[in-house]
This record gives C-alpha cells, structure tokens and sequence, in this order.
C-alpha cells in the first residue's frame, strides 16, 4: 500500500474517532437526534454548513462544468436563493418544533394536517428516498480514493472503513457526533478546495490565463450552451425546482440542525453567511472549467476535480485533499443515516416502547449505512433513483408551503395526493425516458401535482359546504316543527 493509500486510511479512521472522543453516549432519541434543542450559532453554524456541501459540490459540479460549461453555476443560484428563502422560514420550522415536540420532517406533516397517516406516509417515502443519497455519498468516497491513489482495492477498503466510522460515531453521540466531523469537514474541504484551485491556477499561470484558453479553445463552455441537455431551459428549470425544494426544507435529514438550533435568531445568523458561504461551489467549478481544455474530452465529467490535482499536486498533497473530500462524504453520510433512522423509528413504529424504538433507530443505522455500501461497492447504477429522489422529495415543497400558515385551510387527503401523483410523474418521467429536452423532471411533476391537489381540495370543500347546509336545514325543520 502507498504512502498515499495509507495516509487516506489513517485520516478516515481519525474522521470517525473525531464523532466519538469526548462525546457522552447517548441513550435518548430525542437527545440523540436534537440535543435538547440547545445549539449555539457557531456550533449550529458548522452543522448546517457541514450538510449543504457534499460530494457532488466536491467532484459533481466539476464534472457538471466539464460537460456543461457555465450551466453549473445553477448550484450556486440555487444555494444562495435558498439560504435566503430558509431565512424567513426555517425559524418557523424550529419554533414549531419546539413548541409541539418535533423530532422529524414528518411530525411536521402529521401535527399541520392533524393527520397521522400523512405523516407515516411521508416518512416511508422520504426512508426511502434518501437510500440512494446515501449511496451517493459512499460511492463518492470510494471515487474520491480510487483516483487518489489508482487503486481500487484501497477505494473499496476506504469505503468499508468510512461506512464502519460512521456508523460508530452516529450511533455512539447523534447529531454531537455529526456536529463534532461537520465542523473538521468544514475545514478540511475548504483547505482541500483552496489547495486544487491553487495547484491548477499555478498550472495555467493565473486565473486569467485558465479563463483566456477557454475561450480560446472551447468557447461554448463559458455559455450556457456548452452541450446536449444543457441550455438555459435546464438552468432555468433545474435551479427553481431546486430553490424550491431547499427553501422549504423538503429533505428530511436537514430537518434536525433546524430543530436542534437554540432560537430563530441563530438560524438567522446562520442562513445569513451561508447565502455568502456557498460561493466556495464556485471553486470546483473554475477547476472544471481548467480541465476542459487539459483532459481528453472522453474523462468522466466526475473525474476532472481528482485528474486535475494528480496532475498539478504532490503525492503527499493529494492524499490531504482525498481526505477533505472524503470528509465531504462521511458528514452528509451521517446526517442522512440519522433521517432515515428516526423517520423509520420515531415515526413508523410510533406505537413501540421507547426502547424499541431507539434499538429499531440504531439498527436501521446499519442497514441502511451497510445497503449503501453494497451498492456502492457492486457498482450499482442507481442514478435514476437519485434523480427520483431529488424530484420526489420537492413535490412535498407545496404541502409544506401550505403548512406554514397559522391555520391549516387545506385537507391532508389532497396535498398527499398531490405529492403522489407529482412523485409518479418524477417516476415515469425518469424510468421511461420520456423525451423532455433540458427540462428538470421535477419542474413538470409540479403540474399534476398542483392539479390534484386543487381539484380535490375543491372537491372537499365543496362537500363540506352540502354538510354544512344539510345541517342547517334539518336544524331549521327541527326547530319549526317544535315552534309548531
């Protein structure tokens, strides 16, 4: 094994001994899951940040701007107008969770629309919808140390090691493990990012130099026309359903650092720096953009960030910036684990003792954790079902909308119909490779989604007034038959 391989090991190990030392274990789910609600700014600050950036911000957007040129600056649209969007309405998720006891996204739905069913519903689907997010993240590590050290035995040993720390530190301390890796994968990305950009700017000889081939060479990839699929109507599309999504929170694993904050006003505090915070994105963009006109054209899009910096970075130097992106992998990782864990204990065996419920937490923990790493290290291709969860999970963003209010005015029949018919529509769209052109899935799922919902909300209220007309006329007969 390499120098490389074995200090990419060692830093994985030190990752996860990170969520454990100096952590109490934690035997309570609600403790476990939101830490008496209790976090300070800087510390809700790390955990939130640590959650938003992850392996596709770390090789995703540079294979995005590899392929699709500036169409990637979408991520950065939509991040910053959603940290804005959170600003007014993440404060209302957490002082309603704080005053009604919320431990997931789905308490959120059931407690709103008074309706149980609707929140079992909505923790089944997002459990499942976040298995392949999950994946994603340990099939991102694995591609991370392959191509750091050109081995594959070392990526699919560094996938079972990470998949193994994350699993101790999450089931040892909760979301104080989480925060405790969030705040050193801050760090380490943030160093590992300014290292790439450093080594390719100083390949190119500036920023200005990098920038200047690509228009010389490859134009169309400072447009966004770089490609096949990438256009305006893709930028467009893809970046309101995702600031859509986002700015309602409708993933449910970003539902605990809301809640686990102190007060509002540090969420504030926080959402206020992440709009300016998720510029960073823009780094693996500019690398991607470098790579257009230095690797084959035929390289894997989510190759270009790693080929780069094996071509303009020491040995020693790469296996760090392995381990930042690694890092990038194991907090989201966790934090997704936890979602999946409590929809499923705290939500789905709702009727079981609460010792059932905290051993069925941590058991889904590990299966979820050793699922993704089967498909991860078989290799499996399960883009689709990735997409399906992007699309799928935002088709909640109208219930949650109509949610917020003080008083609820629409049924739970219709806006989880609503979710049903907008999430086949992502389904069909998906699996049957229907001819879109650069529309976002998502963005045309809203049509029938909104279409239910209306009609059968329409249809509710419209009953409820014959009910309501029914009574008032037996009253009235009622009424003359004693006057009489």
């Amino acid at each position: 094994m390499s120098l490389t391989s074995v200090l990419i090991v060692l830093g994985l190990v030190g990752i996860g001994l990170l969520g454990v030392v100096r952590n109490r274990r934690q035997t309570d789910l609600a403790q476990w899951t939101i830490a008496e609600r209790g976090f300070p700014r800087w510390t809700s600050w790390f955990l939130q940040a640590g959650e938003q950036l992850t392996t596709f911000s770390f090789l995703g957007l540079a294979g995005l701007a590899f392929t699709g040129g500036m169409s990637a600056t979408y991520a950065i649209a939509y991040l910053t107008m959603s940290s804005v969007g959170l600003y007014f309405i993440a404060p209302r998720f957490r002082d309603l969770g704080a005053d009604r006891g919320y431990l997931t996204m789905a308490d959120f739905f059931a407690d709103r629309f008074r309706s149980r069913a609707l929140g079992r519903t909505v923790a089944l689907l997002g459990a499942i919808f976040l298995v392949p997010y999950l994946q994603l993240q340990i099939t991102g590590l694995g591609l991370i140390v392959e191509l750091a050290t050109g081995s594959t035995r070392t990526s699919s040993l560094s996938m079972v090691v990470a998949s193994a720390m994350v699993v101790g530190f999450v089931l040892w301390a909760g979301i104080r493990g989480i925060m405790r890796v969030a705040i050193f994968k801050d760090v380490a990305m943030l160093a590992a990012l300014v290292v790439v950009l450093v080594g390719v700017t100083w390949h190119f000889g500036g920023l200005g130099n990098l920038f200047g081939e690509v228009e010389a060479q490859r134009p169309e990839h400072l447009t966004l026309h770089a490609g096949a699929g990438f256009d305006t109507t893709f930028f467009l599309t893809a970046t309101f359903i995702t600031t859509l999504g986002a700015s309602l929170n409708t993933f449910p694993h970003l539902w605990p650092p809301i809640l686990a904050a102190e007060s509002g006003a540090v969420l504030r505090s926080n959402y206020k720096w992440l709009a300016l915070y998720q510029f960073l994105v823009f780094i693996p963009i500019v690398v991607g953009l470098g790579a257009v006109v230095v690797l084959d054209p035929g390289t894997a899009g989510n190759h270009a960030l790693l080929t780069m910096a094996d071509r303009t970075l020491p040995g020693w130097l790469l296996a760090l910036v392995a381990i930042g992106g690694a890092s990038a992998a194991m907090a989201p990782a966790a934090a997704i684990a936890m979602g999946i864990s409590t929809l499923v204990s705290h939500n789905l065996l709702d009727k079981a003792s609460p010792r059932v419920r905290f051993r069925a937490n941590h058991a889904t923990v590990v299966v979820a954790i050793g699922a993704a790493l089967v498909f991860g290290l078989r290799g499996a291709d399960i883009g689709a079902l990735l997409l399906l969860t992007y699309g799928g999970l935002t088709q909640l963003a109208p219930a949650t909308a109509l949610a917020l209010p003080d008083r609820v005015r629409v049924g739970a029949v219709p806006v989880l119909a609503g979710a049903i018919a907008g999430t086949a529509t992502v389904a069909l769209l998906t699996f049957a490779d229907l001819p879109i052109g650069s529309w976002d899935s998502g963005f045309i799922a809203l049509g029938p989604n909104l279409l239910v919902l209306v009609a059968l909300e329409l249809a509710r209220r419209s009953r409820s007034r014959r009910g309501a007309r029914g009574g008032h006329a037996q009253s009235s007969s009622s009424l003359d038959r004693m006057v009489s």
